[in-house]
């Protein structure tokens, strides 16, 4: 049973661009220090704002120990709330998604407006006071139609995320967009090897020859260090981009926490199918200027990356199950006038990122079981295939070192 010592030494014990000891991608108290130093402090992708169309639209959503519903108010404005009755505890929502004008609690019927006031408490003494048992608020914002929760009570600073992401997400139409089709599955895996998984493309192409068919696996072409530094084939593309009004350019977060670059997809495909065509006939995302603009590559730290294609988008979302379970859940997007059956056909929209998270699913839980081996050890990982790995890495521990460190004791008066 790993103290927070412990775990703070093994992490300090790591080599350089080595992966991680195997308690830190096995141990549930491993995975409890996760929670508490950063699902619980950190800003999380919880949903593509078009998943709430109309008022009293609600998702819900289990990070760690916190169930929590996010609803769009009558006033339009997205909120999140502890998915919890002020009352006796009961959880008010228990489904996925749905819509109600109010959202009443099914123990005993005690009812909150779309904005957590308490409406409605029957039978209650005449000292009980409505306005001091509201729903607990989780800190929520929309960033282009992204929305993101934060379970602090001091959240960190998203400003320079907010203003880079809504600048290169705005031509993507997010909140005027339609959810095509969400999928959730579990995969038998600690979340930083989900991470690590989709930080690279060494395992692409033996694993992924739906993907293959349109996006690159050569790193030169996906791993660049800034504005100005990466193959000449992106340099060209995010000219032609920046040159129509699509933001484009490599940015980062100084520790690389979060990360926007558009790319080109192969052979002048336009989108993520199986032809390398369009998936969304004669109509394009917000305001896209062409079919072939590639994909807007967006992650953040711990739960989410993305792309963002003229005629779609695809967003991700991680959350911890377990030490060894992680749930992923993807949302297919499409212009908000798009039908299925007339614009776009379901299965050519959603065909190759299904068959990647299943063909991901697979290696992500060969490698845990691999890792429950004792004869398991730290592997070198590979400087030239690896790179967004070992940033990911590195990015954890520099993460949980911090806050794992020994506070210094206050001097005495």
């Amino acid at each position: 049973m790993p103290s927070q010592s412990e775990i703070l030494a093994q992490i300090s014990a790591r080599r350089k661009d080595y992966s991680l000891s195997r308690e830190l991608y096995c141990h549930d108290d491993v995975l409890q220090a996760d929670l508490d130093h950063i699902w619980y402090r950190e800003w999380l992708f919880a949903i593509p704002a078009c998943a709430l169309p109309k008022p009293g639209n609600f998702v819900t959503l289990q990070v760690g120990a916190y169930p929590v519903v996010i609803t769009r108010g009558n006033d339009g404005m997205i909120r999140a709330f502890h998915n919890v009755c002020r009352h006796r505890g009961q959880r008010l929502c228990a489904k996925d998604s749905g819509s109600s004008p109010k959202l009443v609690c099914p123990y005993h019927q005690w009812t909150y407006d779309l904005d957590g006031k308490l409406l409605y408490a029957r039978d209650m003494q005449d000292s009980f006071d409505p306005a001091q048992h509201g729903l607990k608020k989780v800190h929520c914002v929309d960033l282009a139609g992204m929305v993101f929760i934060c379970l602090a009570d001091v959240p960190p600073a998203i400003a320079d995320l907010a203003k880079t992401a809504m600048a290169y997400l705005a031509p993507a139409g997010l909140k005027s967009a339609r959810v095509a089709l969400r999928s959730t599955i579990v995969e038998k895996g600690n979340w930083k090897l989900v991470i690590e998984n989709n930080r690279e493309c060494y395992h692409c192409g033996g694993s992924h020859p739906s993907l293959c068919r349109t996006y690159s696996d050569n790193p030169r072409m996906t791993a660049m260090e800034g504005p100005d530094a990466a193959s000449p084939e992106i340099l060209a593309h995010w000219a032609r981009c920046e040159a129509a009004g699509l933001p484009s350019r490599f940015v980062n977060h100084p520790r690389m926490q979060w990360r926007l670059a558009r790319i080109p997809l192969l052979n002048n495909a336009e989108s993520y199918t199986l032809s390398g065509k369009a998936a969304v006939k004669g109509k394009r995302m917000g305001q896209m200027p062409f079919n072939d603009a590639g994909s807007l590559l967006f992650f953040h730290y711990p739960n989410t990356w993305n792309h963002f294609l003229a005629d779609h988008a695809i967003v991700f979302r991680v959350l911890p199950i377990s030490a060894t379970e992680t749930e992923v859940t993807t949302f297919w997007l499409v212009p908000e006038d798009a039908q299925d059956g007339v614009d776009y056909d379901l299965a050519d929209l959603t065909t190759v990122w299904m068959n990647t998270n299943d063909e991901d699913r697979q290696v992500v839980e060969e490698n845990q079981k691999g890792i429950l081996s004792p004869a398991y050890e730290p592997g070198p990982y590979s400087t030239i295939q690896e790179e967004g790995v070992i940033q990911f890495v590195d990015w954890y521990c520099d993460t949980m070192s911090e806050r794992l460190a020994p506070k210094p004791a206050l001097a005495a008066e």
